[in-house]
Order: C-alpha cells, then sequence, then structure tokens
C-alpha cells in the first residue's frame, strides 16, 4: 500500500432507526483518524469529519480536509466500506 492510500481500518455499522448508521476509522499518510460517521441525511447518506463538543454545546469539527477533491475522496472510501 502506498504511504498515501486512503483505506477503512474499522468499520462499526449500527442497527437502529436512528440517522447515525456507522462510525469508521481511516488510515491516510502512515496514520488513523478516528470517529468519521456515516449519516443518513435529507439526501441520502453522507459523512461527517470527526467532531467533538466544546464546553458552549456547539459541535466543531476536529479534522478538516485541506482541498475539496480530498473531502470527496475520504467520503467515497468510507461510503464504499459502509455500503460493502
Amino acid at each position: 500500500m502506498e504511504e498515501s492510500a486512503i483505506s477503512v481500518s474499522r468499520i462499526f455499522k449500527l442497527d437502529t432507526d436512528s440517522k447515525l448508521k456507522a462510525f469508521a476509522d481511516v488510515s491516510f499518510s502512515g496514520m488513523i483518524i478516528k470517529g468519521f460517521s456515516v449519516v443518513n441525511g435529507e439526501k441520502g447518506l453522507f459523512v461527517s469529519m470527526p467532531r467533538h463538543q466544546g464546553k458552549d454545546g456547539k459541535w466543531y469539527d476536529t479534522v478538516t480536509p485541506m482541498t475539496k477533491e480530498l473531502k470527496q475522496q475520504l467520503s467515497e472510501v468510507v461510503l464504499e466500506a459502509y455500503k460493502s
């Protein structure tokens, strides 16, 4: 596997009626990023970046892709793993 390849190292699917469908950890550039979420939104499935809740009660992304292309690639890899 090349160093910059993106792959899902773990996916945990939830069997509930909730909009949250799965959690995923992604391997990328020699590290594992934990906490991606697969969510069933109004327009279908999408991938939510890892985030944490601040003291003000709002949610903040802890991982932000630097390009739209990278965000799209991360989403595609996670959704592919979820669907398989």
